[in-house]
């Protein structure tokens, strides 16, 4: 496993600085994303279900539905990863999280289910990850009209991850 480096602000759009932040005051990149994925199953886990419905404001995401914004996210971060690191020069669109969220039925599905997929996506994506060589890491592409590197994605990923867990704590728990 390769250590990887910090992405340098040009490496990301401004909207993303604050995620990459908070995943860099959690050190390694991989070593972040591997304690978040069962430290976040825990902690979903540990929620009961007669809270999933809960939102903390009219208008505001249910905590089943902050998860599965957090599932969507993870993914379409990974297909960046996946696109930009094999030199696909392709735009990427963006994607709206609410709308994301709105279409998304989730009326059959527990707050456990949905964390369980979370861990599993996660796992899933660690062969991605973890299969990135230092060459790899340093391509870029377009994605939501912004460049972006392979890895300040990883660091996207994880501070994204970490800025939802902190509004979920002071918000809804």
């Amino acid at each position: 496993m390769i250590a990887i480096p910090i992405p340098n602000p040009d490496e990301y759009a401004p909207f993303y600085a604050n995620y990459v932040s908070k995943a860099i005051a959690q050190g390694d990149i991989l070593q972040t994303l591997t304690r978040l994925q069962e430290t976040t199953y825990s902690f979903f886990k540990s929620i009961g279900e007669d809270k999933a419905n809960y939102a903390y404001a009219e208008g505001k995401w249910t905590l089943k539905q902050l998860l599965s914004h957090m599932i969507d996210a993870e993914r379409v971060f990974a297909y960046r990863v996946l696109c930009f690191s094999r030199g696909d020069e392709n735009a990427l669109p963006g994607f709206d999280e609410n709308d994301y969220v709105e279409r998304a039925d989730l009326s059959s599905r527990t707050l456990q289910d949905l964390a369980k997929e979370f861990k599993e996506l996660r796992g899933a994506n660690f062969y991605l990850f973890h299969a990135l060589n230092n060459e790899q890491l340093l391509y870029t592409g377009i994605a939501s009209g912004k460049p972006v590197s392979v890895r300040a994605l990883l660091y996207i990923t994880a501070g994204h991850e970490l800025h939802h867990l902190t509004i979920i704590k002071e918000r809804y728990i």
